[in-house]
């Protein structure tokens, strides 16, 4: 296979197709990755033996031809005891080579914190090749704008599905150590501003406490050779890192375990959104609701639940019902879309000592595509994926012991009113969170939505779990129908 970088850095092997097929970020699982270079970019390093290239590949066997970005290293000696190796090839001295995905290098995270920090930028000998720049968002990393900082040590966070992010231990000149930082490397690269960069951005630049710190990014510009266009994007994100802090999801599930009481923290978080909400309501731009948009918005719900029914049979049982709730929430007062979050949930929220709750991730959903998620919305879609995630936790009780079941559904219900009268105590002023004033039809459709989209999820992945979404579904249509048939 011929690669637009032959010859250029480091020419890619067989073995990447077969290893990047095998990967959690990889986003096409039901076919093998067909791989060609569109170029790279050379990561500079003073580490001896050592050579980076970040290449951007296009998926020729996809026919959403989606760009990846891979990060190289090669090395003439082998890390010790790593098992991020991807390739072992022969350079032109007849030597053996050892190539690594690069994040998992040591090398790489402390020469891309290095890039970053410097603000700077590497351009194309080639007009159509890919160039990057370093973007500093904050003007240091220590209690003084000016200290210099070095990476000690490095590790990637497993687990994560569609991004590999690595965590950096720093310190400065004298050994003292810096606050970490933990550099988000973007694995699907599309076109645009990556909302993760700009939305967290523009709310740590309005002064939200409910957000890390960015520290920088890296930007790249591209051809795509589909349509010899030349693209510009995010490719790179570094925040602060939060060490020692759980999740609200396992916050919350061990409280829900142990049966304590989760109202005071549910009704903080739900002062939290609303006011991230409010700030998004004031950064960016509103849209208008407008009939068109509603009845778009409307008519996608529909569309959802008519294609999940064909996989989910249960789903049909309910047909009236759900079509009622999407009936009331088109005739319902609609507040103006702004910016949201977009993939909310516990697992989104940092529960930080002596801070309190910190949102992260405003990616929104990875599989859809960048220009979408970066669309104006209703807020109350986020306040939606919050409740349906309370549910979760008391559905995940339940299973695990049949017999705590009524005291874990009952747990999650306490929860979920706490977070909406939280979420109404700090929604202000602002249009932006309004989840009891009128809007409890428009709330109604937003979770049957998400419980909709999360039977598809679950038949397709965790078959055991689709009771859970199931359950939601048959409760907001039993509401509906009683909203329908009660008096007056």
């Amino acid at each position: 296979m011929k690669h637009a970088s032959a010859g250029t850095g480091i020419d890619l092997t067989p073995a990447i197709d077969g290893w990047v097929g095998a990967q959690r970020w990889f986003a096409g699982k039901a076919h093998s990755p067909v791989l060609r270079s569109i170029g790279q970019w050379a990561l500079p390093t003073d580490e001896a033996g050592v050579r980076i290239a970040c290449h951007l590949v296009l998926d020729t066997a996809s026919r959403f031809s989606t760009l990846y970005q891979l990060p190289l290293t090669e090395r003439t000696a082998p890390l010790p005891e790593s098992s991020a190796l991807i390739a072992q090839t022969v350079g032109r001295d007849g030597l053996p080579r050892y190539v690594y995905d690069a994040p998992h290098d040591p090398v790489y995270a402390a020469a891309l914190l290095r890039f970053i920090t410097s603000a700077a930028s590497l351009s194309s000998d080639d007009p159509g090749g890919v160039t990057a720049r370093g973007e500093l968002l904050r003007a240091g990393m220590g209690p003084d704008d000016s200290t210099p900082y070095s990476v000690t040590a490095s590790r990637v966070i497993s687990g994560e599905q569609s991004n590999t992010s690595i965590v950096l231990d720093v310190a400065d000149e004298a050994g003292r150590p810096g606050r970490p930082v933990i550099c988000k490397v973007f694995r699907v690269v599309a076109a645009g501003s990556n909302p993760d960069v700009s939305v967290q951005s523009a709310l740590a630049g309005a002064g939200s406490r409910f957000v890390p710190e960015p520290i920088g990014a890296v930007s790249g510009e591209w051809t795509n050779p589909l349509s010899a266009a030349r693209h510009s994007g995010h490719l790179v994100f570094a925040q602060e890192f939060l060490p020692g802090v759980d999740d609200a999801w396992r916050v919350a599930l061990a409280a829900a375990a142990a049966g304590d009481d989760f109202s005071i923290p549910a009704h903080a978080l739900g002062v939290a959104t609303a006011a991230v909400h409010r700030d998004l309501d004031r950064v960016f731009p509103t849209v208008a609701s407008t009939p068109d948009v509603i009845n778009q918005l409307c008519l996608t719900m529909r569309e959802r639940y008519r294609l999940a029914a064909r996989e989910v049979p249960e789903l049909a049982a309910h047909r009236e019902a759900i079509e009622a709730v999407f009936a009331r929430a088109k005739a319902a007062p609609w507040p103006r879309l702004q910016r949201i979050h977009g993939d909310y949930h516990l697992g989104q929220v940092l529960d930080v000592p002596g801070r309190g709750w910190v949102l992260i991730d405003f990616e929104g959903e990875p599989l859809r595509p960048l220009a979408e998620r970066s669309l104006p919305d209703i807020p109350l879609r986020d306040v939606a994926g919050m409740l349906r995630s309370f549910d979760y936790v008391g559905a995940t009780i339940a299973m695990r012991d049949p017999a705590a079941a009524p005291a874990a559904i009952e747990w999650a219900m306490t929860a979920r009113a706490a977070f909406l009268l939280g979420y109404h105590a700090g929604d202000g002023d602002s249009q932006a969170g309004t989840a009891h004033a009128g809007q409890e039809a428009l709330l109604a459709a937003f979770e049957l939505d998400k419980a909709v989209y999360e039977s598809i999820y679950e038949i397709r992945n965790r078959p055991t779990w689709l009771p859970i979404p199931l359950r939601a579904v048959r409760r907001l249509a039993q509401d509906a129908h009683a909203a329908a048939h009660s008096p007056g």
